[in-house]
């Protein structure tokens, strides 16, 4: 007997250790590691090597890791060209997505076939360190100006930031950012990581597994939703706005975004990390609207749909508060999340099988005959 589950919704289609994610009780964990530990005490860099390599790293294996990742961010001058010819109004996912997909022209250990370890575990780091530079290339371009020198001597958090901006980050913009990195590095099977493993379980190459991947976290549904975040506190405007304009969504049945998730049947666990830094800098800042204005959509959907919020609805406060725009929020969210799908990947590898699931047949039963095509 076949059990039929719309979306996959509750079916378990593999086996991984890199992260649990426990929706009844709110809680998520890396390989044992619960994410709120991994963002008080470790790195990005850190967290990059736990999933990469099944454990944390002594000083001297985090020393290696952030050289790895140093060493490899130069862009090809082909890729560097391409983005620098862009349309100025390009969708900045369609961009990571298509760079993505070129840095594999220039690779010539993406192969497809049995798969080389060795090599994919290289192009990994490649694409974790590459990622971040073609997202700050193109920002860079469409304004009319260059892109700064790489430096060896930063974070990748730190690093993007001096990339998009010109200048080298404050540590506590690099600190903020580096959560962030963390809090999105991994998510068990979620859509984008499944394309990915379904693209890789072909024994395709790499970086297509890559560009599935970044294709899937475009859309409104997953990655998306943080850009509708900020979106929607823009239309509402001001905090005496806020309980008509969820009412009204409420009553024409529209989706809030930031709110709820198909997991979590508590608060998303990452959500208060962020939620602490949206506070903290908005106070700062003397903005203090967009904080207010989101906790008041929170506590409305949560009295009304018993539903919380999740780590897009804080996350876009977060980055609009570090001066990051609206249209980057959800390639950062690739960034970050390249850590955990190039660890995906590598893990499907390791003991592959091809995705193929079955589809519950609606169509008619009887076999019709073909009419001539004058009788149709």
């Amino acid at each position: 007997m076949t059990t039929y589950a719309k979306g996959l919704e509750g079916v378990i289609a593999n086996e991984s250790a890199l992260s649990n994610v426990e929706g009844a009780e709110g809680r998520l964990s890396y390989l044992g590691y619960s994410i709120d530990d991994l963002v008080e005490h470790c790195t990005f860099e850190e967290v990059t090597h736990l999933l990469h390599h099944g454990h944390l790293p002594n000083r001297t294996e985090l020393a290696a890791m952030e050289q790895e990742l140093r060493s490899q961010r130069e862009l090809p001058a082909q890729v560097l060209e391409f983005l620098k010819a862009l349309p100025k109004d390009s969708n900045p996912m369609d961009v990571v997505r298509t760079g993505v997909s070129m840095l594999g022209i220039f690779d010539k250990r993406a192969t497809i076939g049995e798969p080389d370890m060795a090599a994919n575990a290289l192009i990994a780091i490649s694409l974790v360190a590459k990622t971040p530079v073609i997202v700050a290339a193109f920002h860079r371009f469409r304004q009319g100006l260059e892109l700064p020198p790489i430096r060896t001597d930063l974070s990748e958090a730190a690093h993007f930031l001096y990339l998009i901006t010109g200048e080298a980050p404050s540590e506590r913009a690099t600190k903020i950012l580096d959560v962030a990195y963390t809090l999105h590095a991994d998510h068990g099977m979620n859509a984008s990581t499944f394309s990915a493993r379904v693209t890789v379980a072909t024994l395709s190459d790499f970086y297509s597994a890559m560009t599935s991947a970044i294709g899937t976290l475009k859309g409104p549904l997953h990655g998306g939703a943080n850009e509708g975040v900020i979106h929607m506190l823009e239309e509402i405007g001001s905090l005496e706005n806020v309980d008509a304009y969820v009412e009204g969504k409420l009553a024409r049945k529209e989706k809030i975004m930031g709110i709820g998730h198909r997991v979590y049947k508590v608060l998303d666990p990452r959500a208060p990390h962020l939620r602490k830094l949206a506070i903290e800098l908005t106070q700062e800042l003397g903005e203090p609207k967009w904080i207010q204005m989101s906790e008041r959509i929170a506590q409305i959907m949560r009295e009304r749909k018993g539903l919380n919020a999740n780590v897009d609805f804080y996350s876009a406060t977060v980055y609009h508060s570090l001066n990051i725009p609206t249209d980057l929020f959800t390639p950062i969210f690739a960034i970050a999340r390249m850590s955990g799908w190039t660890a995906q990947v590598l893990e499907q590898l390791r003991d592959n099988r091809l995705y193929r699931p079955l589809t519950l047949y609606t169509g008619p039963q009887e076999l019709s005959a073909v009419p001539p095509i004058d009788q149709r």
